[in-house]
């Protein structure tokens, strides 16, 4: 099921919190947990065909067997056989996560390599697979070092799959979400959580609907006809590339978060502002924040993080940057894409020191451009069509904007509107300025704009926020109609 989605806005989240609370109200903790739980994997489920019954088997055979071996590992104190435990669980997890994720890409690989014929298995990957495999993980993990205290079946499959951040994170870990749940004074209804939760919902929903929506239609005919576009198409098609990602993700993340303040939970912040950033290091200290955290207490810090010299410092970067890549899909652009990151992250750790003296609109400005090329890679199919794409930014060509792009721009309601109010003249002579405009304009909200959190921070409801409020869900809701997935569902 989707958020941005009739059924989700006026059915299935009303009736969740009805049920939640109700159970609450008459001092039903267990049957408000199994409400959540059931009404979380009808949502992840939402489909009921064969796949989306057999991936909901999936993720609940995954909690089961994960709380099972949690449950034998807290009893088990010798060493070796806690160790033993731990490998089981790291196998189990993992196995579970190449199978459905890498298997085909492997064996992709080594058919062309070695001229081999191996069958490929060609499933569909299982929504929200790699976010509720990386909590579970650091459930096993902490658990072995000794760091969770015991939870109830009950409790653990809630937080493995309460449906706020199942399928796209934030990743949360079981010390953050299973707390709040227990504490009895989120069991009852929150007016200032509401509050909070309908506004970050509604800012959340209006950056995927209006925003994000909006420029995935240029980015896919961009994609689709790379050797047909100028350098000026090009660049207008990475930047919409760079905000349909942005908020597309962040529109998520408010979402996310807006939900969880209805439920009286405060779920990780996952998305700071990142093309505020001034610096590589920077960016990824605020994209994608607990996915960052993830790999560095797990990743980065196992494999010694920066206390055994330099060197070592270094090449641990490298790693979590790889994995990174690897993580968000099997495909080498994306291994690629993480390679360069870590390189921009080692090359600032070995010469930060000189880039001090550098102004920090210049550090924004370059770490943005670096953003443009890198999201470029990300977004395209193959390392191929990146270097094509590229490539035809030396193309001048007669200077003007790919047409099927502005007129897929041009063809939005809320253009023809500005049209019929007097600007179909200028329309007419300069058929891409709209397009340009909004980009431009969009751009400089990430730049310029305080984020959800921020707003929330400082919350204080007036007629005018209210009103902000109201028409934000009305227009999103009214432009449901075309509904998308958000792009980490595929992660």
């Amino acid at each position: 099921m989707l958020f941005n989605s009739y059924i989700f806005i006026f059915l299935f989240l009303p009736v969740v919190l009805a049920g939640y609370y109700g159970f609450h109200s008459i001092k039903k903790y267990k049957l408000s947990l199994c409400w959540l739980i059931v009404m979380s994997m009808l949502f992840y489920g939402y489909d009921y065909n064969a796949v989306s019954v057999r991936y909901m088997v999936i993720l609940m055979v995954s909690i089961l067997l994960n709380f099972g071996l949690v449950s034998i590992l807290s009893k088990v104190s010798v060493v070796l056989w806690r160790r033993i435990l731990l490998l089981i669980g790291l196998f189990i997890n993992l196995g579970i996560l190449f199978y459905f994720k890498y298997y085909d890409f492997f064996i992709e690989n080594i058919n062309r390599a070695f001229g081999a014929d191996i069958g490929l298995l060609r499933v569909i990957l299982p929504l929200g697979i790699s976010f509720y495999t990386f909590q579970q993980l650091s459930y096993v993990i902490d658990n072995y070092k000794r760091e969770c205290e015991p939870y109830s079946l009950l409790e653990y499959a809630a937080y493995v799959s309460f449906f706020p951040q199942l399928v796209a994170g934030p990743i949360v870990y079981h010390d953050e979400l299973i707390p709040q749940l227990r504490d009895e004074k989120n069991h009852v209804l929150n007016y200032t959580n509401l509050s909070k939760g309908i506004y970050a919902f509604a800012l959340g929903l209006a950056k995927k609907v209006l925003i994000a929506d909006t420029f995935s239609k240029i980015v896919i005919i961009g994609y689709e006809n790379i050797s047909d576009l100028n350098a000026v198409s090009v660049l207008v098609l990475m930047v919409c590339y760079t905000m349909q990602i942005y908020f597309d993700f962040s529109g998520y993340c408010d979402i996310a978060l807006g939900i969880g303040y209805l439920f009286n939970v405060e779920l990780p912040i996952n998305f700071n502002s990142p093309y505020k950033a001034a610096s590589i290091v920077e960016f990824w200290a605020r994209w994608h924040m607990t996915l960052t955290r993830f790999f560095t207490k797990y990743v980065y810090i196992p494999l010694g993080g920066s206390r055994r010299g330099p060197v070592r410092r270094y090449v641990n970067i490298l790693i979590v940057f790889l994995v990174s890549g690897i993580w968000h899909g099997a495909n080498w652009t994306f291994i690629l894409w993480g390679v360069i990151n870590g390189i921009g992250n080692v090359i600032e750790k070995l010469f930060g020191r000189f880039f001090r003296w550098v102004p920090r609109a210049v550090g924004v400005l370059v770490t943005f451009v670096f953003c443009l090329f890198s999201m470029s890679l990300f977004r395209a199919e193959s390392i191929a069509q990146a270097g094509q794409l590229w490539r035809h930014l030396k193309v001048t060509g007669d200077g003007v904007l790919y047409k099927p792009m502005t007129d897929a721009f041009n063809d939005l309601v809320e253009v023809k509107f500005l049209c019929k109010i007097g600007l179909d003249g200028i329309v007419g002579q300069y058929p891409g300025i709209l397009l340009v405009g909004f980009s431009l304009i969009v751009v400089a909200a990430c730049f310029f704009m305080k984020n959800t959190q921020e707003k929330i921070a400082k919350m204080r409801y007036s007629v005018k926020q209210i009103i902000v409020i109201v028409v934000l869900m009305l227009w999103s809701i009214l432009t449901l109609s075309d509904v998308s997935e958000f792009l980490y569902f595929n992660f």
